[in-house]
């Protein structure tokens, strides 16, 4: 009997300890964390920023976001203070559909992008159902969040007026007369914290980017470039890549039938000496920066 109860009270001290240094562990650092999720051929980026609150980017084409925020997260969190889309197609919408059902949402943040997809239906009927506040930005427009500063660089008012209404075109849902315009409408943004400068583009490519490459480099460097569009051959141009010159250069993708990520972008980053960092060769990847320096982990 003595040993018994010794043993219950071994496993509950252990067990004890566990959450004890789980709950330690979870506590805000100062730094801001930023984990591309290894979703496959789609974006889902979490982060946590450096007071503990924590916002989500796209959601990937699947559930596989899920098991990303479960190894990031505290188990016993449910909660994301922003959610952002950047443009509502299934490799970045979908995994949201998940996400807006299991967790809190504080804000969804998004450009006043639609389609006529199924997904989409589904997403605003979530939203809908739940409650969700929701904020839909343009360019200028900046959140902030504590210590850290998210700039909206794209679109503008006028890009989302020159879109026009949602169209089917062959079989496919998407807005204007061209498949890609949903790309070119993607809410492209610049997180800061400190000097430490990170650029999320979404799918917004070559079409877009003379627009507002001038925004992200009006009084800062790039560290951090999450690659347009999966690295495709048409993500960005040289010249693109050749004013950023961000030191950490992550490319979000999967096994794909487009040659994503292309040879010639991979070039141009090699040539302007990025490091390059790939999901479908190193899973999740997660740069932690104190607001100067930076990590990879």
């Amino acid at each position: 009997m003595f040993s018994l109860r010794v043993g219950y009270f071994i496993c509950g001290l252990t067990t004890g300890l566990i959450l004890l240094f789980s709950f330690l562990s979870s506590l805000p650092d100062g730094k801001l964390h930023i984990i591309f999720c290894d979703v496959g051929q789609g974006d889902a980026a979490y982060i946590r920023l450096p007071d503990g609150r924590d916002m989500l980017v796209d959601g990937g084409p699947n559930e596989r976001v899920l098991e990303c925020l479960g190894n990031h997260m505290p188990f016993w969190d449910r909660s994301l203070d922003l959610v952002l889309l950047t443009h509502p197609q299934k490799d970045h919408l979908q995994g949201l559909l998940s996400v807006l059902e299991r967790y809190q949402i504080g804000y969804l943040i998004r450009s006043n992008v639609s389609n006529t997809s199924e997904g989409y239906t589904q997403f605003t009927s979530i939203i809908k159902k739940r409650n969700i506040h929701e904020r839909f930005v343009t360019s200028g427009e900046l959140i902030t969040v504590g210590a850290v500063r998210v700039s909206v660089l794209w679109p503008t008012k006028e890009q989302i007026a020159d879109m026009g209404s949602p169209t089917v075109i062959q079989g496919a849902s998407v807005l204007g007369s061209d498949s890609d315009d949903i790309n070119n409408g993607s809410l492209v943004f610049r997180l800061r914290f400190g000097s430490f400068d990170a650029v999320f583009p979404g799918d917004a490519d070559i079409h877009v980017e003379s627009k507002y490459v001038g925004a992200v480099l009006a009084d800062s460097t790039v560290e951090l470039l999450k690659v347009p569009h999966h690295g495709s051959k048409y993500s960005m141009t040289e010249e693109y890549i050749n004013k950023l010159k961000p030191e950490i250069s992550v490319i979000s993708v999967g096994k794909n039938m487009y040659g994503h990520p292309a040879k010639e972008t991979l070039m141009m980053l090699a040539n302007n000496m990025s490091r390059v960092l790939r999901t479908d060769q190193e899973g999740d990847i997660e740069v932690v920066s104190d607001g100067v320096r930076w990590t990879i982990r």
